[in-house]
């Protein structure tokens, strides 16, 4: 029965592709003949419409990544710096990205180089590791090899080519929600305020200032092709060239997409979730959605096997969900006719793929040995209130200002660019429409084959309910991560975009007020033209000034303290020599000079966690016996202690690192309401610059600046005082 059922479901298929493409010009030509206009004529007409709204798409991404370089220039002097101090504007986990890059370049042939990284012992003092999958090093993997096979080393410098890719991946991030906004609204007008409040809101909308070889800014832009891809597809009446198109575009951005980013599993989830919503309710061509379903199978199997056998990808709630689906999908083959029966077994089918996936993924998770994640769970454990922890890592986390809720400065930002206030607008006539299509559908009134303008019934279009749904989950993820906003405001921007500049939009809320004084769709299409031409121009006038101010100053970032430290590791420290720091400074020591760290600042590896929460002991009340005897555990020869980190007097008490170490050691006294650090040590990073014993007799101070403070783990102990 599920075979001819799949059979039938294909068969429908072909015959509803051969019956739109020779149905949609019949159609065509009966409006052009009432019109008075010849085929030859909608013909060349509907070619410079796509011709134009292709060249304003890519134009736009250029143009936004000739800025984003521009504003890079002007903010860190890039062409008149040194290697080294071009080098330092990478801070903490980019700079581990950008040395493996380094590290390919250098090797003597790619085959060499991979085999180095995926066997490292030259990074971590003690530990071999697989730093491409470890680290999601493909985009390193692929920049080097473009780099090297173009033959750009005789034109272009190696940190130029690295930093324009990632420049030119965000140009097409933004063509990708341009082209999304313009085939959901119809006019390429959507996509050009689509990119001016994804601009004018950068700071909400991306990290690219902050931190340029991040994964997410290698990652995003393919997943934003694969939501534009998938937008075409899960269009109604698509004739069968665009929706092979569509479907072959949806195949190769999300394996792309899900290569890039160790989290992209995670996010694709989400997806899986929105499109399991809008099957359930019958929105949408159920056999489009099961081909999306196999594609996320297809794209776990093959990440896994090319991510030397990543077990996050088999416990993933991804993978769990797409089984429980592909296993219902027979119950779902019933639920075609609008009987009572068929509702009942529409609840049971919800209910039976929740329950299937939870326990698929809870019998995964115990037979399947994995720990990538789990100081995931125990974050989101402490975060939701559901468990207390003095463990350091935990708290440290917590401390970050990406992990927590999102400030009201977020949201007065997006409301004085008016975004905010056009999204929720937006948000609600679709909400309302949704219900009311899904209403119908419980009543056993069919979707209408083709939406007309004049019908008002916006949310029958399958592919607006997948985005409102869409940005309603990612935007509940943001309302509790403050991170997560980059990726709920980009599509916030689409959305609103498309909603102000969408006729149907318009025409939908004429429906409810029952509009008679003026014709309707006349109103709602002189709307959907003024009123973007209005927000276009208000924000023209209010921020172009600003933008182009920003490209116009000469900002100054330079840290002398920094170079001097990484010029005297070069010149000083043997080569065999290995430090011990916090792990942000680790990373650039890594990259600016190559010598072996003890610790890193990746935060999906148990040991590596553990290591530095064992190293940062060094701002804490400890013995200087106790911490040299965990510096000399990992083999280090030298110890950097910044003056930034040990005098640090953060805004929010109790969320600087020597508070949180004081409540993991124990040394946190409460009085009257009031937490005192106590210790029968003082604080080390304070003592050891003191150069009295028993400190001088673990260690020797070697060199200073302003900023750092660099020791010497002496290997021979002298107890004379």
């Amino acid at each position: 029965k599920m075979s001819s059922g799949a059979a039938d479901l294909r068969q429908r298929k072909k015959q509803n592709c051969t019956k739109s493409d020779k149905m949609a010009p019949e159609e065509r030509n009966k409006e052009n003949s009432k019109l008075g206009r010849s085929p030859k004529y909608m013909l060349i007409q509907r070619f410079a419409k796509l011709f134009f709204g292709c060249l304003a798409a890519v134009t736009s991404g250029m143009m936004y990544a000739v800025y984003l370089s521009t504003y890079h220039e002007r903010k860190f002097w890039f062409s008149s710096r040194q290697e080294l101090e071009r080098e330092i504007t990478f801070q903490g986990d980019s700079a581990i990205y950008y040395s493996f890059y380094k590290e390919l370049l250098k090797a003597p042939s790619l085959e060499r180089g991979v085999y180095e990284l995926t066997h490292n012992n030259k990074t971590i003092s003690l530990k071999t590791i697989n730093a491409v999958q470890q680290m999601t090093l493909y985009p390193e993997l692929i920049a080097s090899v473009l780099y090297q096979a173009s033959g750009s080393e005789e034109v272009i410098e190696p940190v130029y080519f690295y930093i324009g890719i990632v420049f030119g991946l965000q140009g097409i991030y933004v063509t990708a929600l341009f082209v999304t906004s313009w085939v959901m609204s119809g006019t390429w007008l959507a996509g050009m305020l689509t990119v001016a409040w994804f601009i004018i809101n950068r700071t909400d909308t991306t990290r690219i200032d902050y931190s340029i070889p991040s994964r997410e800014n290698w990652a995003l832009p393919y997943f934003a092709c694969q939501v534009a891809a998938l937008t075409g597809y899960l269009k109604k009446n698509l004739n069968c060239s665009a929706e092979k198109f569509c479907y072959l575009l949806v195949n190769a951005s999300t394996y792309t997409f899900m290569m890039m980013w160790e989290y992209s599993h995670y996010l694709l989830f989400v997806q899986a979730v929105s499109l399991f919503l809008l099957d359930s309710f019958a929105l949408a061509q159920t056999e489009k959605v099961h081909e999306v379903y196999r594609i996320y199978l297809f794209s776990l199997i093959v990440g896994y096997l090319l991510q030397f056998e990543n077990s996050a990808l088999l416990v993933s709630p991804l993978l769990s969900l797409v089984v429980a689906l592909m296993l219902s999908k027979s119950l779902q083959m019933n639920m075609k006719k609008s009987t009572f029966v068929s509702r009942l077994l529409k609840i049971m089918y919800i209910y039976l793929v929740l329950t299937v996936a939870v326990t698929l993924n809870f019998l995964l998770k115990m037979f399947i040995p994995h720990k990538e994640n789990e100081h995931l769970l125990k974050f989101i454990e402490v975060k939701l209130g559901l468990n207390t922890t003095k463990n350091f890592t935990m708290n440290w986390l917590l401390c970050q200002e990406s992990l927590q809720a999102p400030s009201q400065d977020f949201f007065l930002r997006l409301t004085q660019s008016s975004l905010l206030p056009f999204y929720i607008l937006v948000l609600i006539i679709c909400l309302f429409s949704v219900t009311q299509v899904v209403f119908r559908r419980i009543c056993g009134e069919p979707l209408k084959e083709t939406v007309k303008l004049e019908d008002g019934r916006i949310g029958e279009r399958p592919e607006i309910v997948y985005h409102v749904i869409h940005t309603i989950l990612l935007g509940c993820l943001a309302m509790c991560l403050e991170g997560m906003k980059y990726l709920w405001t980009p599509y916030v921007c689409m959305l609103a975009a498309f909603g102000v500049c969408s006729p149907e939009l318009w025409m939908t809320l004429f429906k409810w007020l029952r509009l008679k004084a003026v014709h309707p769709i006349l109103l709602a299409l002189i709307l959907s033209m003024a009123v973007p031409t209005i927000i276009g121009f208000s924000l023209w006038k209010e921020f172009f000034p600003r933008i182009m101010t920003e490209l116009s100053e000469l900002q100054e970032f330079y840290d002398p303290d920094t170079v001097e430290l990484m010029t005297w590791i070069k010149r000083q420290a043997p080569v065999a020599a290995v430090f011990a720091g916090s792990p942000q400074l680790m990373g650039v020591i890594k990259l600016c000079t190559g010598w072996m760290v003890s610790s890193l600042p990746l935060y999906n590896d148990d040991d590596l966690l553990k290591r530095n929460e064992n190293i940062y002991q060094i701002y804490s009340k400890r013995s200087a016996e106790d911490i040299y005897k965990i510096l000399t555990s990992y083999k280090a020869n030298f110890l950097v202690i910044e003056d930034s980190i040990c005098n640090e007097v953060g805004p929010v008490r109790g969320c600087r690192v020597k508070d949180l170490l004081d409540i993991a050691n124990g040394h946190v006294v409460c009085e009257e309401g009031d937490n005192y650090a106590y210790s029968k040590y003082g604080r080390f990073c304070h003592e050891i610059k003191m150069n009295y014993s028993p400190y001088v007799n673990y260690f020797t101070r070697v060199y200073w600046n302003r900023s750092y403070f660099v020791y010497r783990i002496n290997t021979v102990i002298s107890f004379q005082s």
